[in-house]
């Protein structure tokens, strides 16, 4: 029995930023977390000037998953097209393209279509993935929208960071401790209570409330992925009353000697409105981004200190 065609669906948005601007964040895959609220982290797996493999871990029904997908870059023509590698049924091929069409010099329509076929074809199961597909692709492109205008006036507002530490002591044993993060309320003084659920190894979600220089207390949660001995990525998905967003990485890199180069890294999107409530009504950007500066860099180096001793103790 001959296939039929696929099915094709288009949704569409217009965007208030350059295409240019949009193109280069839906392209790098480092963006995406920004861009789109269920994305934790994307990583390359393998990559040359116009065509990729992506893994990309997401939330999904308060679950964190991982899938692989194929993209093929145009610049030139503002297009991306992109296939899952692996389907779940009821789902036989599903791939698609983003393609961007100049309306003004900083004005950009958003195409997203869609191509798909059920398992064996059935009607049932097609209509409830083009279903799932426009369901999808209606929440998706407003969030692509308002979080792409974000990004492109965004300078002032956001803030990244890192601060580094040199560990006489395995990559493992730094990874073991910043992995173990149920135990935190127990090795960290800055944590006074922690909750930590990983169903899927290197899958994580950790809750903790936490304690800045000031003595104010602050509850946050994040999705965590980790990759056994050198990275810890996460994204705060319950965020402090300053920030709305608030991604981060641990990195670790160990030399032919036995040393650790231990990294933390952040990046922040500063919530402007909350400024004068939480820091005075004086305080404007500056104050803002010099508060969070101090804040996380504080807390991230005092957690890479006690990772150091722990790990130093075991050389």
């Amino acid at each position: 029995m001959t296939p039929q065609a696929p099915r094709e669906v288009e949704h569409e948005i217009t965007v208030q930023a350059a295409a240019q601007d949009v193109y280069r964040l839906l392209a790098e895959v480092e963006n995406w977390p920004r861009l789109f609220p269920p994305s934790v982290y994307v990583e390359y797996l393998e990559r040359n000037e116009h065509n990729e493999r992506i893994r990309i871990f997401a939330t999904a029904n308060d679950e964190v998953k991982s899938w692989s997908s194929v993209r093929e870059l145009d610049p030139e023509g503002l297009c991306i097209f992109f296939r899952q590698e692996v389907f779940t049924p009821p789902v036989a091929e599903m791939s698609g393209t983003w393609l961007l069409e100049p309306l003004g010099a900083k004005e950009t329509r958003v195409r997203l279509l869609h191509s798909f076929r059920s398992v064996d074809d059935d009607p049932e199961a097609l209509a409830w993935i083009e279903k799932a597909v426009d369901t999808n692709s209606r929440a998706e492109l407003p969030s692509l929208r308002a979080n792409v205008e974000l990004a492109a006036e965004a300078d002032e507002r956001t803030l990244s960071f890192e601060d580094t530490v040199r560990i006489d002591g395995s990559s493992k044993d730094v990874y073991d401790f910043l992995n173990e993060a149920q135990l935190w309320s127990e090795r960290l003084p800055h944590v006074t209570q922690v909750q930590l659920t990983e169903d899927t190894a290197g899958l994580q979600v950790l809750r903790m409330d936490t304690l800045t220089k000031d003595g104010s207390s602050h509850t946050t949660e994040s999705v965590r992925v980790c990759f056994p001995h050198h990275r810890i990525a996460y994204k705060q998905t319950t965020l402090p009353a300053l920030m709305e967003l608030h991604t981060g990485r641990w990195d670790l890199a160990e030399d032919a000697d036995g040393v650790t180069t231990a990294t933390s890294q952040h990046t922040v999107v500063i919530r402007t409105e909350n400024i004068t409530e939480i820091l005075g009504p004086d305080a404007g950007l500056a104050e803002a981004r010099a508060f969070i500066r101090q804040a996380l860099g504080t807390n991230s180096r005092a957690t890479l200190t006690y990772a150091k001793e722990y790990a130093e103790a075991r050389s």
